[in-house]
């Protein structure tokens, strides 16, 4: 692990530097850097550019934006009548030393911002204005350090979520920054559904429907709550927190509802899909989103939108989770879903994620299901997933969902064998197999069900090994 140093050990080499070398600032800064990271220190957290400069007494002293703007609210809130106009432009001060990067934001706060912060939402919570440049700044400070966040700013927040429903602004600010809280922070997650995050949030969706920002917000942050990022602790409650959305809040109706009135606006829409692809998480959820008229409006969204990439990325993506039910491949099949799934593979062919999110859906819908493999092949579909490995081939991801889709072609018939070999198959798997482990047990499989000479190694045959003494 590369060591860390603080920013006040930085700061005294470059004064240093400064002082007994008599560097221009510039030049000491470049120097102080060379110097520690050639002794293997990350230097993620520092920051390196220059101070501001103030004379305090006679002397020349040197402080950072965002420490001297902790201080003088810290110094304002100390008043029994502070001065909203200081306190304004402080926050501005503090805001957009923050949106420089994360180690401007892991300065300020190490500095004391967040408490100070914590401490204006408290005593401006009747003040809109206030409030929400109280909001701005903390989900500036936050995003990338979920870690300041405490259990009394969870209540605080949730409090302020519940009491500021009307407020569109407030209300998106506030979903924001939990959204910031809880990215790769398991803890932080479940305190939130603990205190009926969820409930509350999907008031908010619904109340604000017609808001497109604020469907956005609540749509990411419903997605980071299943999310399992958080390498500290060894298991996550994503899969529960998906369960419990779907559940208890009618998530699947509602999102699917919001949807109708997005139809026109790709920027939104692909927000709501992907989320519905995140709920997906249970056989009987899938075939709720088909019931719903979910699948019918995600095929007409693809077709009307098949020009756009981002999109179309959204799209497959929640095509390959609503797949897990059989139901809904046989309706996907049916109404289409092969000639679009290609159709969009072979127009965005140059970006690799449109192709391993396609390959990834074709496998999906052909799994367990062998009427549906004459379908693809009838559509040009092996040639496509070729085409996709020839052209992505530096690409893992497209290689093995590549691979897993000629597999399950041909898994359950091998009438398509010789057809996909003709194509140059062979070779591209075995190009995956060796390039890439993680590819390697999807290639063998897809080699050994197409008939290609394969080495299968017998990893266990189910003996105790024989002990000499």
């Amino acid at each position: 692990m590369a060591k860390r140093i603080t920013q006040e050990t930085f700061d005294a080499v470059v004064k240093e530097n400064m002082e007994d070398f008599d560097m221009e600032e510039e030049e000491a800064i470049e120097d102080a850097v060379k110097q520690f990271e050639s002794q293997g220190v990350n230097l993620a957290n520092i920051v390196r550019d220059l101070y501001t400069r103030q004379k305090v007494g006679g002397a020349d002293n040197s402080v950072h934006q965002a420490i001297d703007a902790v201080k003088n609210i810290s110094c304002e809130l100390e008043k029994d009548v502070p001065d909203t106009d200081i306190l304004s432009g402080e926050l501005e001060k503090l805001k957009l030393e923050c949106d420089i990067d994360l180690a401007h934001r892991c300065l300020a706060g190490t500095n004391g911002a967040y408490p100070a912060l914590y401490s204006m939402v408290e005593r401006y919570r009747s003040d809109n204005k206030m409030l929400v440049k109280c909001l701005q700044t903390l989900c500036s400070l936050c995003n990338g350090q979920p870690d300041l966040l405490d259990q009394n700013g969870v209540c605080l927040m949730m409090e302020l979520l519940e009491n500021k429903k009307a407020d569109i602004e407030c209300s998106t600010l506030i979903v924001r920054f939990i959204r910031y809280c809880c990215i790769m922070h398991e803890s932080n997650r479940q305190a939130f559904v603990k205190v009926k995050l969820i409930p509350t949030l999907m008031d908010c969706l619904w109340e604000h429907r017609s808001c497109g920002d604020m469907v956005k917000e609540a749509c990411i942050l419903l997605r980071v709550l299943t999310f399992d990022d958080d390498v500290r602790v060894p298991f996550g409650q994503g899969h529960e927190h998906a369960k419990k959305i779907v559940t208890e809040s009618a998530a699947l109706r509602t999102i699917i509802e919001i949807s109708q009135d997005y139809v026109s606006n790709t920027s939104v829409l692909g927000e709501l899909f992907s989320t519905l692809g995140k709920l997906s998480v249970r056989d009987e959820f899938c075939q709720e989103i088909m019931d719903l008229g979910g699948l019918a409006l995600i095929l007409k969204s693809m077709e009307a939108n098949i020009a756009h990439m981002s999109i179309v990325k959204q799209l497959l993506g929640v095509i390959k989770a609503v797949a897990g039910n059989d139901n809904v491949k046989v309706a996907i099949a049916k109404e289409n879903g092969f000639e679009l799934i290609l159709g969009a593979m072979s127009k965005h062919m140059s970006q690799e994620k449109v192709c391993e999110l396609g390959c990834a859906a074709i496998a999906a819908i052909i799994l367990r299901q062998p009427k549906h493999c004459q379908r693809v092949m009838d559509a040009n579909g092996a040639a496509v997933i070729i085409q996709a490995m020839n052209v992505h081939k530096k690409s893992d991801g497209v290689q093995q969902q590549a691979c897993m889709a000629l597999r399950n072609m041909v898994a359950r018939t091998r009438d398509y064998c010789d057809q996909i070999l003709a194509l140059g198959a062979e070779d591209l798997i075995n190009h995956a197999r060796i390039n890439f482990p993680k590819c390697e047990d999807t290639a063998k499989a897809a080699l050994r069900d197409l008939g290609c000479k394969v080495e299968l190694r017998e990893l266990w045959k189910g003996e105790k090994p024989i002990m000499h003494s």
